[in-house]
């Protein structure tokens, strides 16, 4: 789901969304995904432009610019564009 350097921050709180580029949405609102540690609940799906990643969002996703979140955000064939915002749940 997510890339392992990403993981750690993921569960810090310090990363709360992430930018993927899918056919169609993959992941359903109030749903939880199993990470390391916990799940990860999604809270929110957007469908957004290219434009609208700014290097203000990738480095809220966790990435150090645009051009190294489109690096991982794009899955398969898919052209459509999604904001995930979601909140780590740590293991009980």
């Amino acid at each position: 789901m997510f890339t392992k350097r990403l993981r750690e921050p993921i569960r810090r709180g310090e990363i709360d969304c992430t930018v993927r580029i899918w056919q169609s949405a993959r992941v359903k609102v109030g749903n939880r995904y199993a990470m390391e540690g916990g799940a990860v609940e999604v809270l929110r799906i957007r469908q957004i432009e290219l434009a609208d990643i700014t290097p203000a969002l990738a480095r809220r996703s966790g990435f150090a610019g645009v051009v190294d979140l489109l690096k991982v955000a794009k899955h398969g064939p898919g052209q459509a564009v999604y904001l995930i915002d979601f909140r780590f749940h740590p293991a009980e």
